[in-house]
């Protein structure tokens, strides 16, 4: 049971990770900034702590004063409950005001899960000094004191206000509080839903009608290329700079994404929950959401045997699709829709269902892998390490580059717009209100594709036959003629285009940098560098092609290789494990903005035929 507690004092506060309940001469220790000691899981309160605030009486001739000093305590109690700090209201009593009255200055509140828990702690009597009574489930303390609420928001938005008034500014001593709400990120989702919702409606309502563009026969017989027509808050791909997580390119998110060690890959975790807020987490934060990840990562054997009651030559994609519509049984969405769930709160369940499965993603595929490779020899969950790391250990690489590389890898992976195969799968399925399983594992079916995740395992397999037919140290204008080979028989050169980019996929280019960093004398990396000087000029040679850069599945192969996941079949499964970290993202978004059923209008090739003749002679 994890307590952290933020001590505030006069003008500032001292962070003390702990556990117990502070003292008498804690508080006094806190009020003056001293460290605190002496709390232990194992010392219990044996009396009625009082926690006083200390005010100064507004006097005539004077200017109000706000003076906090207090000890506050945020408490996170099990999983998903914490005590979220919140100033409310604030009484202050205007210079020349009569008398030398003094006023409740900061009101906290709290929800009733939290509240209970406290009470539970602190149920001999009165909780924070002897005017403020009693602690009740969800209710005022005492007349105008403290209660408890959900979030930290209107703290800093009071602090603001009251700043901005000349005769204010000088006299208020305010504080910062670190709560753990701002570690829980449903917290953080809680606050930003309605103003998001708001949003969309002040969209729908000035702006419904406003044209975004012409659709022409070539989008509707060109599978809907370059048509407008999904809302995708997650990301946005743009032709010429690539894909931009919550407006962050990729290089960005390497600098500002937390990472395991200084100057190392993002962990996913931050990717997670900069798609689910729009903002960039700290590193406690992402801290935090990595063990909220592990203690969901918990697969039900029944799971284990769904997969295997399948044959072990089954393609690993299969197996794991299957591992994932095993873990539908235990769906939340599914128990609350048939409970009657009312519509506006279809996003709380489907969080609970999105973060259980992308934490138990990674178990199934890790034990997809190794039940086909390695003889079922399970590897289990290790609890110091994060999300990335995690997998690339369950799958039994150990080497620390491989975890940096795994990081990379989901993180890179896990989003692409929405109109791609998969991302639009899970989106048009879930519109339906299937649960994120079902809606996940129709993505996963879409990402077996040979012209989607399929592709990087056709890179690999490709990029050895060069190897197998011309040797490691093939030439340059050798390699243009095997690539022209491969041209002429009717096949592609798998690994360059795009359906969306124009220029480099900067998912290839980060790949690239992490191998000149930590492979940069490998052959098969060094084929790949040559590939990219020597195939972009065939291609527009060709005249067929858009886009002949290489995009991401032309570099991730190789990686993997190196590090000795050499089993090319299964490097679809990594780009599924990656993708739920997208895909539930947004699914939980669609619900919590009242996305409705997706219904577009299908034609005939009649239709077309009379509709452009029609236009024709118009």
């Amino acid at each position: 049971m994890d307590r952290t507690w933020t001590v505030v004092g006069v003008g500032g506060s001292l962070r003390v990770p702990s556990s117990g309940i502070p003292g008498e001469e804690d508080q006094q220790n806190a009020a003056k900034g001293r460290k605190i000691h002496g709390l232990t899981p194992s010392s219990p309160p044996r009396r009625n702590y009082e926690i006083t605030p200390r005010t100064r009486s507004a006097s005539r001739g004077r200017g109000p004063t706000i003076e906090p000093c207090s000890i506050s305590w945020a408490v996170r109690v099990g999983e998903g409950q914490s005590l979220i700090l919140k100033t409310s209201i604030l009484k202050t009593k205007e210079s020349g005001g009569k008398g030398g009255e003094s006023s409740p200055f900061l009101h906290l509140k709290g929800w009733d899960g939290i509240a209970l828990k406290l009470k539970a702690r602190f149920k001999r009597g009165k909780a924070y000094g002897g005017y403020l009574g009693t602690l009740r489930r969800g209710k005022a303390l005492s007349d105008g004191s403290m209660v408890f609420f959900r979030a930290a928001s209107s703290l800093s938005r009071l602090r603001s206000r009251l700043t901005e008034q000349p005769n204010l500014k000088n006299s208020v001593r305010w504080l910062q509080v670190q709560s753990s709400s701002d570690l829980d990120l449903l917290s953080q989702l809680r606050e930003l839903i309605p103003q998001q919702q708001e949003r969309l409606k002040k969209l729908k309502s000035e702006h419904g009608k406003v044209q975004l563009g012409n659709i022409t026969v070539d989008m509707v017989i060109g599978g809907m290329r370059g048509m407008t027509g999904l809302l995708w808050e997650t990301s946005l791909l743009d032709p010429d700079e690539g894909i931009r997580f919550r407006g962050l390119s990729i290089p960005e998110c390497q600098k500002v994404l937390p990472a395991a060690k200084p100057d190392g890959e993002p962990l996913p975790e931050g990717l997670l929950w900069l798609l689910l807020t729009g903002k960039v987490p700290n590193k406690e934060q992402v801290d935090a959401l990595s063990k909220e990840l592990r203690a969901r990562a918990v697969v039900p054997d029944y799971v284990y045997k769904a997969i295997d009651a399948l044959p072990v030559t089954a393609h690993p994609m299969t197996q794991l699709t299957s591992g994932v519509m095993a873990l539908q049984v235990e769906s939340e969405f599914q128990k609350a829709y048939e409970k009657g769930i009312h519509k506006s709160k279809y996003w709380e369940p489907t969080y609970e269902d999105s973060l259980n499965l992308i934490a138990r993603v990674p178990l199934v595929a890790a034990y997809v892998y190794r039940r086909i490779y390695k003889d079922g020899k399970i590897i289990p969950l290790d609890d110091s390490l994060d999300y990335g790391g995690n997998f690339s250990h369950m799958l039994g690489f150990e080497d620390p580059k491989m975890l940096e590389l795994m990081r990379l890898y989901v993180t890179i992976h896990s989003d692409h717009e929405g109109g791609n195969v998969s991302a639009h799968t899970g989106h048009l399925v879930a519109s339906a209100l299937s649960d994120p399983y079902l809606s996940f594992g129709a993505a996963l079916n879409g990402l077996a594709g040979p012209l989607h995740g399929l592709a990087n395992q056709e890179v690999l397999l490709w990029i050895k036959s060069v190897v197998d037919e011309c040797g490691e140290n093939i030439t340059k204008e050798q390699l243009k003629e095997y690539v022209w080979k491969t041209l002429n028989s009717g096949k592609v050169v798998p690994g360059f285009g795009h359906g969306v980019l124009r220029k480099t996929d900067p998912r290839y280019t980060c790949q690239r940098e992490f191998a000149l960093k930590h492979l940069p004398h490998d052959p098969l990396f060094q084929l790949v560098s040559k590939l990219y000087e020597v195939v972009p000029p065939v291609l527009t040679e060709l005249g067929k092609v858009k886009n002949p850069w290489p995009n991401v599945d032309a570099h991730s192969g190789v990686l993997l290789n190196y590090f000795g996941l050499t089993e090319a079949r299964y490097f679809t499964v990594l780009f599924g494990v990656s993708r739920s970290i997208g895909i539930c993202s947004q699914l939980i978004w669609d619900r919590a903005l009242g996305l409705p059923l997706e219904r577009p209008k299908s034609i005939t090739m009649d239709w077309l035929e009379s509709h452009c003749k029609k236009a024709a002679s118009s």
